[in-house]
């Protein structure tokens, strides 16, 4: 049939794969052992992940990401200004259909840091500036530790505790496998450039690993089940909306105003369009009262999961090599 030849010729599997992972999690529950297992596991993968990372770049690579300083604020500004400035317009503008509850938490995940493993996996897929995008993602993840909650107190007139856990994880799921990597690299580094098919599939797998705990352990604690359709619809039509804007601002606006090349402005749009999760729930929990967590953490659910679903249709495109067109995306 025409439309089944059409469907597996055109059809991007890792996006496909998922939406069904997003679908079946919202409405199928895993046991607790599941649920509880699969994040274990992620973690476990946000460690192979940057310890592979480390091996195959050279740490002249790595040095080059943290001394361009452009791109570095490039993310920085993006992250932290233009991100949270999207966010009070939104808030201002759709509380009405949102409701407060809902708009609420859609301008709080506008403040939170980048993602990490997601940002520079697609980075790679992309064939952005990897070393960059590492260096990036770290140090937003560092700043967001204490800026996030600042920006919390002074634009939300919320005030919270943050736990120093989030800096924990970093040295120990990102900073430490990546550095035993970099001290591997020696007898590693060829072996892992000559089998490219390796970090493709720890990209991807980690994403997928990240996507399955989140929704699975998001059904467990009832969250989905507290949200009607319609608040779905519009939730995740606000979302793909912010999404969209940061999309086009880091990837146009940013290229032009700082002349960025093709690699640098992939790092950028990848880094600075998306917002953690793994951040963004943990301190949600502590600044925010348990009576209205669940409508704080919706939003950032949604926009975790358009977000990947967007930037994996770029990623791919990029990284297949759309033409002579492809870097003006």
């Amino acid at each position: 049939m025409p439309f089944i030849r059409w469907f597996f010729a055109y059809v991007d599997w890792f996006v496909f794969t998922l939406l069904l992972i997003m679908v079946a999690g919202i409405f199928i529950p895993l046991p607790v052992t599941v649920v509880t297992g699969v994040g274990s596991v992620s973690h476990y993968a946000i460690a192979v992940l940057f310890f592979v990372y480390g091996a195959r770049l050279k740490t002249v690579e790595v040095l080059g990401g943290l001394k361009n300083y452009r791109l570095q604020l490039v993310i920085l500004t993006s992250t932290f200004v233009l991100y949270p400035l999207l966010g009070m317009l939104n808030y201002q503008s759709c509380g009405w259909f949102l409701g407060p509850s809902f708009a609420l938490g859609m301008y709080y995940t506008c403040l939170l840091p980048s993602t990490v493993q997601s940002s520079i996996g697609f980075t790679s897929i992309a064939g952005g500036n990897v070393a960059g995008a590492v260096t990036a993602a770290t140090i937003s993840n560092l700043v967001g530790t204490f800026a996030t909650p600042l920006l919390v107190l002074l634009l939300l007139g919320r005030v919270g505790t943050v736990s120093l856990t989030t800096l924990r994880d970093i040295a120990i799921l990102i900073l430490l496998p990546f550095v035993l990597g970099q001290l591997s690299g020696r007898w590693t580094r060829d072996w892992l450039n000559a089998h490219p098919v390796i970090t493709k599939t720890v990209d991807k797998g980690t994403i997928y690993l990240v996507v399955i705990a989140a929704v699975s352990s998001a059904k467990l604690h009832g969250l989905w089940d507290t949200v009607e359709a319609l608040d779905f619809v519009l939730i995740g039509a606000d979302a793909l909306v912010i999404v969209g804007i940061m999309l086009i601002l880091t990837w146009y606006g940013w290229g032009k105003l700082c002349a960025l090349n093709r690699a640098d402005r992939i790092a950028a749009m990848m880094c600075g369009s998306k917002k953690s999760l793994a951040t963004g729930l943990p301190m949600a929990m502590i600044i925010f009262p348990t009576s209205t967590f669940g409508a704080i953490a919706v939003p950032i659910m949604l926009l975790h999961l358009e977000q990947l679903i967007m930037c994996s249709v770029i990623a791919t495109q990029l990284g297949r090599g759309a033409g002579p067109r492809q870097a003006d995306f």
